[in-house]
C-alpha cells in the first residue's frame, strides 16, 4: 500500500511539474529553432517597411496635397512656353519704360544691348481654345517679329498676334491645332483673400518649364501705379495679389484656384531684385475674358468711359458726405467740358458709392465695371453729396479716349524771392499767382488757372500732407483758386472765405496742380484749426 501512495504522489508530482512548464513557455518567448537550423539574416530597411507611421497624417492636409496634384495634372496641359524675337529695327517693348523700383515686369531679355541686335524674350500663357487660341500679357510679345510657343507635350508651334491692349497688358495669341488641351476661366469677382491658389508658368526659362508654385490670395484691388500708361487716365488695374512663388518667365501664366479654374493672369512681381520676394500680382480673370473677347471679335478693345478724374474717397471725405465707413470714389474733375459724366450733372466733390446697383469701393473696382460697358450704355450712378444728400443720377457713357485732350503747360525752373501771407487756418503761406507770376517762372500761360500760390506748408499744420509747396526748381505749381465755391485770388479773400468756417470744420479747396509738364484739377479737403 505505502509502495502504491508512493507511485501516485509521484505521478502527481510529475503532472504538476509539466503543467508549470507549460505555462512558463506560454509566458516566456522560447526560442523553436535550434542551434543548428540556418536563421536567414533580417535588414534594418525590411522591418520597416509597412510600419505605421509615429503620428498619423491629419486627413484634411492629405486630401489638400491630392487637390493641389489634381489641378496642376488638370492645367499644366494647356500651359505653354512663349518665345518671343525680333530683329532688331525696334525695340522688343515697342519704346516703353521698365517699370521703377520696386515693381519689375517678368519679361526677361536674353540680349539686353542695344536695339539694332536681334533680341529675344521669353515668357508664359494659356490656351483657352482648342483652335489655339493663347491668352498671354502684353508685354512678353510687344514688338516681337516672330513667336513660338512651345506646348506641355513639347510641340513647338509658330504663333501670330490676334490682339494686344496695353491698357490692362493683355494679349492673345493664336497657333493652329485641334483638340489642343483648355483651361477654364473662373470668377474672379468671388475670389476671396486667403484661399489657395497655384501659379503655373515658365520661371527663369526652359530650365524650369511648366513649374507648379502654391500659395494664396494676399490681397485684391490692387492698384500699381508703375504699370500705368502714362499717355491714358483711364488704364484699368484692379490686380490680385498672392504669395504663390513666381518669378520672371511666369508672366502670362495662369493663377488658378483649388477647383483647377483660372482666376488670375500673373502680370508683375514686388521685389527689390527682380525676383521673387513674397509677392505677385495677377489680372484678374474677369477682366482677361472681356478684354481677349474683345480682340478675338475685333482685334481691337472699346472701353466705355465716365470722363472724370477720380481718386479713393478718404476719411476727410467720407465725413464730408456723411459716411459710415471710409470708401467710395470722389470726383476730383471732368475730362474736359464734353464730359458725360459733367452733362448729367455729376459734381466735383461728389462721391460715388454705386454703379447700377454695386457697391463701389475703390478706383480700380469703378474702373473695371465701366470698363465692361459699351460706349452709349447708360450707367446708373449714385452719389453722395457734401452735407449727406444722395442722388442717382443716370450717365450715357463715351468711348476711353475720345475726349479732347488739356494742353499741358510747362515750367521753366527760376527761384522766387517773394514769400506771401500766412493764413494760420490752413497752416500754408500764399501769394497771389496772375499771369504777371506765370511769366516770372517763365510758364506758358495758355492753360494757367489764377489764384493764391502755396509758398509754403506749416509740416505740422492742417495741410501737411494734403498741399504741396510751389517749388519752380523741381516743376511744381500748386494754386489754390475756390475755397468751396467761392473764388479766391488774394490772401484777403482767402482769409474773407475762412472767417465764418467753424473750427474743426472739414472744408474743400479746389487746388490747380502743375507737376513738370501735367497739369491737373484738384480737390483738396482739410479740417480748418
Amino acid at each position: 500500500m505505502k509502495r502504491t501512495r508512493d507511485w501516485i504522489k509521484l505521478v502527481i508530482m510529475t503532472g504538476i511539474a509539466a503543467v508549470l512548464a507549460v505555462g512558463f513557455a506560454s509566458v516566456v518567448d522560447v526560442p523553436t529553432t535550434t542551434m543548428a537550423q540556418q536563421v536567414r539574416p533580417v535588414s534594418l530597411l525590411e522591418t520597416q517597411v509597412g510600419k505605421p507611421a509615429p503620428i498619423k497624417a491629419a486627413q484634411p492636409l492629405v486630401d489638400l496635397g491630392n487637390s493641389f496634384t489634381a489641378v496642376a495634372e488638370l492645367v499644366q496641359p494647356a500651359v505653354v512656353f512663349i518665345a518671343a524675337e525680333s530683329d532688331g529695327r525696334r525695340s522688343s517693348r515697342g519704346g516703353q519704360q521698365q517699370l521703377p523700383f520696386p515693381f519689375d515686369r517678368f519679361f526677361q531679355d536674353d540680349d539686353p544691348q542695344p536695339n539694332q541686335r536681334p533680341r529675344s524674350g521669353q515668357g508664359s500663357g494659356f490656351l483657352i481654345s482648342q483652335d489655339g487660341y493663347i491668352i498671354t500679357n502684353n508685354h512678353v510679345v510687344e514688338g516681337a517679329d516672330r513667336l513660338r510657343v512651345t506646348l506641355f507635350d513639347d510641340r513647338t508651334l509658330r504663333a501670330e498676334i490676334v490682339g494686344r491692349d496695353p491698357n490692362t497688358d493683355v494679349a492673345v495669341l493664336k497657333v493652329n491645332g485641334k483638340n489642343l488641351p483648355t483651361v477654364s476661366l473662373g470668377d474672379s469677382d468671388s475670389v476671396r483673400v486667403g484661399e489657395w491658389v497655384l501659379a503655373i508658368g515658365n520661371p527663369l526659362g526652359r530650365q524650369f518649364s511648366f513649374t507648379v508654385t502654391a500659395g494664396i490670395v494676399s490681397g485684391r484691388g490692387r492698384l500699381l501705379d508703375g504699370l500705368r500708361n502714362p499717355d491714358q487716365n483711364w488704364t484699368i488695374q484692379d490686380f490680385i495679389q498672392t504669395d504663390a512663388a513666381i518669378n520672371p518667365g511666369n508672366s502670362g501664366g495662369p493663377l488658378v484656384n483649388i477647383s483647377g479654374q483660372v482666376i488670375g493672369v500673373n502680370a508683375a512681381i514686388a521685389s527689390q531684385t527682380g525676383f521673387y520676394s513674397g509677392y505677385g500680382f495677377a489680372i484678374p480673370s474677369n477682366l482677361a475674358r472681356h478684354v481677349a473677347d474683345q480682340l478675338i471679335a475685333t482685334g481691337r478693345v472699346t472701353r466705355a468711359a465716365l470722363g472724370v478724374q477720380i481718386r479713393d474717397a478718404d476719411e476727410l471725405a467720407a465725413e464730408v458726405v456723411g459716411l459710415d465707413e471710409v470708401r467710395g470714389v470722389e470726383i476730383v474733375d471732368y475730362s474736359g467740358d464734353d464730359s458725360p459724366a459733367k452733362r448729367a450733372g455729376l459734381k466735383q466733390g461728389d462721391v460715388i458709392v454705386e454703379l447700377d446697383g454695386k457697391k463701389v469701393e475703390y478706383v480700380a473696382q469703378l474702373q473695371q465695371l465701366v470698363g465692361f460697358k459699351r460706349p452709349g450704355d447708360v450707367a446708373r450712378i449714385t452719389v453722395r453729396r457734401e452735407g449727406g444728400e444722395e442722388q442717382t443720377v443716370s450717365v450715357r457713357l463715351t468711348e476711353a479716349g475720345t475726349e479732347s485732350e488739356p494742353t499741358l503747360a510747362r515750367a521753366v525752373p527760376e527761384e522766387s524771392n517773394e514769400t506771401g501771407s500766412f493764413e494760420s487756418r490752413l497752416g500754408i503761406r500764399v501769394q497771389p499767382f496772375d499771369r504777371q507770376a506765370a511769366a516770372r517762372i517763365r510758364l506758358d500761360a495758355q492753360d494757367v488757372q489764377y489764384g493764391l500760390s502755396v509758398t509754403e506748408v506749416d509740416p505740422d499744420g492742417p495741410a501737411r500732407g494734403r498741399l504741396l509747396t510751389t517749388d519752380p526748381a523741381r516743376g511744381i505749381v500748386e494754386v489754390i483758386t475756390h475755397v468751396g465755391d467761392t473764388r479766391v485770388t488774394t490772401p484777403r479773400e482767402l482769409a474773407n472765405a475762412l472767417q465764418d468756417i467753424p473750427s474743426r470744420r472739414i472744408i474743400t479747396l479746389r487746388v490747380w496742380r502743375l507737376i513738370g509738364s501735367a497739369s491737373s484739377s484738384q480737390l483738396v479737403r482739410v479740417r480748418v484749426q
